[in-house]
């Protein structure tokens, strides 16, 4: 009886290696099987099981190491993340096939387990389907009410310079860090809109917050964000910048909801004031799958705020230091302007047409600035062909901006800050095709129009008060932070009053 025990035993008694050994096997094979794509399917550099390209990224600057990639594996390419499969397209001929001719193909935002933690699924910028139309039509339509891209909207920017001019002089010329100071201005505009009112620049508490966006932008590309994606069940449990990030959100969601409340308790239906004021006139009136509702409003006002702050206040740190970087292109500057507008009336948008080559600067400085590098991720709803492969429904899109704004069959000197690039041989302003900083499509940046007004009249007002230069024995660092936008370091600078 025992040597029939000893003989069963024999084939139950597996030991630790041999399972372990089984265990390996079966889930490197259900990955591989899962995993597998046709021969249809986009190239790419070689996955590790699981884990797939997720040591493969350079999350310093990802966009240069993506960039590099296409010149392996083509303009259309794969990478793959945990169980998920990124597409990332390159070059301006298929970022324009995808993006615009088969617009509909691309035009949902994939459902990344962090963004749905941060937004609860609601908002305007990462968010697919019914309610996104629904919201981004009304933000646009009551935006425009409210004075977006027209002569309102200008009168707020001029006056906003007027506090930000005073702050600047207070320096006297003497180092210092304009980082908050832009950040606070170009924020006070998408406020005026959406809050109905300026923030002051002593008000620490806004100061904090809207300093948030820009560490959070990062994090939101970082490792931790990939390790999220790919383990939700696992990473919402353990420490991390993962869970720092949504304790950021949390505070600027406290911030909405108060301002909220005090919108709630002066409210006049018949008195539409701002954005607010307008959504919560809105809810209860639509079906329920519209999202009129009080969660969806402070979602919907992060997105504005953080949208119609970070890319424009970028732009002009940008901006100061190319111009302490290029004096002598600070200087035809500012000579343009002391010939069209002088030194007595705030600039307008009417002087654009009459100012080439500061609208060359502006614009070049979109350029090399790369602020959105990567835009914002698609996912395809359906499948799609593009570039000779076929692209099946649920797969991420990275449109690859950076690949369009520095390729050399696009631009003279990609690599070089060159206002050129936007001007013809008779000096006149002109827009090349593959200028794509808002990215393209159904998904266009919905604050373009006022982006560009903010960086006209802002740009061309510090100009024409004044000259932007670096400390004393310091080079300009021209060097990023790399995350959804792709900013400057923190850098001191000189703003030396062109008049009294």
């Amino acid at each position: 009886m025992d040597s029939v025990f000893s003989f069963f035993g024999s084939y139950v008694d597996w030991d630790v290696k041999s399972l372990l050994l089984f265990t390996t096997v079966f889930i490197l094979t259900a990955d591989f099987i899962k995993n597998r794509q046709p021969n249809s399917f986009p190239p790419g550099p070689w996955a590790l099981p699981i884990l797939g390209n997720i040591f493969t990224l350079d999350y310093t600057r990802n966009h240069e190491f993506l960039t590099q990639l296409a010149g392996k594996y083509g303009n259309v390419y794969s990478l793959r993340i945990g169980q998920a499969w990124l597409v990332v397209l390159n070059k301006f001929d298929i970022l324009k096939e995808a993006l615009v001719n088969q617009r509909d193909s691309v035009v949902d935002r994939p459902p990344l387990p962090l963004v749905l933690d941060l937004t609860d699924g609601l908002g305007i910028l990462l968010r697919s389907g019914h309610a996104w139309k629904v919201h981004r039509r009304f933000a646009l339509s009551t935006l425009r009410n409210f004075g977006l891209g027209k002569k309102a909207a200008e009168d707020v920017i001029l006056d906003e310079f007027t506090h930000i001019a005073k702050a600047f002089n207070s320096y006297k010329g003497k180092p210092f860090n304009p980082h908050i100071l832009i950040n606070n201005a170009v924020s006070n505009i998408i406020s005026y809109l959406v809050f109905g009112h300026r923030y002051d620049y002593s008000n620490e508490k806004f100061q904090k917050l809207i300093m948030v966006f820009g560490e959070g932008l990062r994090i939101q590309t970082s490792i931790w964000s990939q390790f999220y994606n790919t383990f939700p069940f696992l990473m919402r449990r353990l420490p991390g910048p993962h869970q720092t990030v949504q304790h950021m959100w949390k505070d600027v969601k406290d911030f909405i909801r108060e301002a909220i409340r005090e919108h709630k308790q002066n409210w006049d239906p018949s008195d539409q004031r701002d954005y607010i004021d307008s959504f919560l006139n809105e809810m209860g009136k639509g079906p329920a799958d519209d999202d009129f509702d009080e969660e969806n409003l402070v979602m919907c006002v992060l997105d504005l705020f953080a949208a119609g702050t970070e890319t424009s206040s970028t732009t002009l740190r940008w901006a100061f230091l190319y111009m302490a970087k290029h004096p002598e292109i600070q200087e035809k500057v500012q000579a343009e302007i002391d010939s069209v507008i002088g030194q007595s009336r705030q600039p307008s948008m009417e002087d654009r047409a009459k100012m080439p080559y500061t609208d060359a600067v502006i614009h070049e400085v979109q350029r090399i600035g790369n602020i959105v590098p990567l835009a914002l991720p698609h996912y395809t709803t359906k499948d799609m062909q593009l570039g000779g492969y076929t692209i099946p429904k649920g797969v991420t899109i990275i449109p690859n901006l950076t690949s369009v704004l520095f390729d050399k069959t696009e631009w003279e000197t990609p690599d070089t800050f060159n206002p050129g690039h936007f001007l013809n041989k008779e000096g006149k302003f002109v827009k090349p095709a593959a200028f794509i900083p808002f990215s393209a499509g159904k998904r266009l940046c919905p604050g373009e129009s006022l982006a560009k007004m903010e960086l006209f009249l802002f740009f061309t007002s510090f100009m024409q008060h004044f000259t932007f230069s670096m400390p004393a024995g310091v080079k300009p660092d021209m060097d990023f932070l790399f995350g959804i936008t792709l900013s400057p370091r923190q850098y001191e600078i000189c703003a030396t009053p062109n008049f009294e």
